[in-house]
């Protein structure tokens, strides 16, 4: 069985300590294939070199609403970065993860629109999908995905468990994609989302270091930790853990490019 993570950062300064040593070990635990995701500048920069110093690494570069700058100036300056970045790195498969966060940052809406926007235009002058964080800004979100041309669709990573942002995604053709909260014990939603995503649709994600699925709350998580996104899905859709590796596997070469 092999397994694609989607959405990793293996980037994250909580991997400095045992980084190498913890590859070896996913590789030898069936994720053959994953996605370290860039979320500010810098988090890209270091995405880029995982995915050029390993085979099975992608990467994807972008500011994400909880890393943009205080000014569109200093927006500007990091946006023709992150361009150059996807235009010169063949491993940068999306420009991402990139959105709205209106659960962290409240005072900043109108900046956090506008690098949303720029990076949608980014990722359509490259040809490129995008990857979306959206936390408590689900109505804005929507509303700029409807108003803006998305030339490549994307992912709605670690889709928040909302009925509405679920239907209206797949509605736009966007991919949906699972991490750890589907597994934790007090997520209402999860049966009903999942039975929802038709299987093409569907990605499986750790979001590592953070959001462990259970059994595993409490502790830093990784790729290897991916296979329990399939295994509830598995679960809830009656199908094999393996054929949900099967699927999401081909689902995320496909969005990706890969």
């Amino acid at each position: 069985m092999e397994l694609f993570d989607s959405h990793a950062h293996l980037n994250d300064e909580k991997f400095n300590e045992d980084r190498e040593e913890l590859i070896e070990q996913i590789k030898q635990a069936g994720v053959t294939k994953l996605i370290s995701a860039g979320y500010s500048l810098e988090g890209s920069k270091e995405g880029a070199k995982l995915a050029q110093k390993y085979d099975f690494i992608y990467t994807t570069a972008g500011i994400s609403p909880n890393d943009i700058p205080q000014t569109k100036e200093e927006l500007w300056i990091m946006l023709d970065q992150i361009k150059q970045m996807a235009t010169s790195n063949q491993k940068v498969v999306a420009i991402g993860e990139i959105g709205l966060d209106y659960y962290w940052n409240e005072e900043n809406k109108d900046l956090q629109k506008i690098a949303f926007q720029k990076q949608i235009e980014i990722a359509n002058e490259l040809r490129l999908p995008i990857v979306i964080h959206t936390r408590e800004a689900v109505m804005d979100t929507l509303k700029i995905l409807k108003e803006t041309e998305v030339t490549k669709r994307g992912v709605f990573h670690c889709c928040p468990l909302n009925r509405e942002l679920v239907k209206e995604a797949l509605k736009l053709e966007f991919y949906i994609s699972f991490a750890g909260p589907i597994t934790f014990k007090n997520s209402k939603n999860a049966e009903e989302i999942i039975k929802m995503v038709p299987n093409e649709k569907m990605l499986i994600e750790t979001d590592s270091p953070y959001l462990s699925p259970e059994p595993l709350r409490g502790r830093r998580n990784d790729p290897r930790n991916v296979k329990y996104m399939a295994q509830k899905i598995a679960q809830i859709k009656g199908m094999e853990i393996e054929e949900v590796a099967k699927i999401t596997y081909q689902n995320t070469k496909n969005l990706f490019n890969i």
